[in-house]
């Protein structure tokens, strides 16, 4: 079996004319935490969103776990334990936290308000462990639209690890965050990987956050593969100080 979770291989994808992405290869490794950057632009979430099956690619291969998705849908990649969160958090503003977290469970056996009527069950509890795990217990029973922007992030990471990922891809996480808030974030998405064991695969602009978080970067500039390495390697990269980190 390979050690990577996600193996993406020249993979291509257009919109029309633009080229979004062009011959992309690169692998997130199982149990790490992978880096992708680049400028506004560079292709980053359109590759976030040819992994997960939002869209499919023109060429090339995407592997999870060995086993090739590239022509799967988003719900089959989500059985398959691979999901992603958003730049812009995907919650339910008038449920409560712990109705978001109940509701967040795909696929359940159970009718749709069958997932309200114990607060004692096995789910319910590991709701609560989750949402006292990113800082929002004392909140459980807060509107989510009531939240400040950043706890609708941490409820959203918390609504992805109720799913019970092996892999979390996180599209910007501390995008519009309170510089307060960054390294409790931090911290729990390192907590995540380690206690749960979920690999992890970020996009991130705060160059300070991905340094510190990730083991592995990429870098991507026009649609294209620019540079790759660890952390520090990435950072002294002249290409990637020129394409991107000198632009800021």
């Amino acid at each position: 079996m390979s050690d990577s979770s996600i193996v993406v291989d020249n993979i291509t994808k257009t919109f029309g004319g633009v080229v979004a992405n062009k011959d992309v290869s690169l692998k997130v490794k199982k149990g790490g935490i992978t880096g992708l950057i680049g400028p506004n632009g560079s292709g980053k979430t359109t590759l976030f969103n040819s992994i997960v099956g939002h869209h499919p690619i023109d060429s090339g291969s995407i592997k999870f776990e060995d086993q090739e998705i590239s022509t799967f849908r988003v719900q089959q990649i989500a059985r398959l334990g691979l999901l992603r969160t958003f730049q812009q958090t995907r919650i339910y503003g008038k449920m409560n936290c712990v109705e978001n977290m109940l509701i967040s469970i795909p696929h359940r056996k159970t009718g749709f308000w069958d997932m309200f009527a114990s607060r004692d069950s096995e789910t319910q509890e590991n709701a609560d462990r989750l949402l006292e795990f990113v800082g929002l217990y004392e909140k459980r029973w807060l509107r989510a639209g009531d939240l400040s922007f950043g706890q609708q992030k941490l409820l959203e990471f918390a609504m992805a690890l109720m799913n019970e990922p092996t892999v979390l891809m996180l599209d910007e996480p501390t995008a519009g965050i309170n510089p307060t808030l960054i390294n409790g974030l931090i911290d729990r998405l390192k907590r995540a990987n380690e206690e749960f064991g979920i690999t992890l695969f970020v996009i991130e602009h705060n160059m300070r956050v991905i340094m510190n978080l990730a083991d592995h970067i990429y870098c991507l500039a026009h649609g294209q593969m620019l540079a790759e390495g660890k952390p520090d390697e990435v950072q002294n990269d002249q290409r990637v100080i020129d394409a991107y980190l000198g632009a800021h």
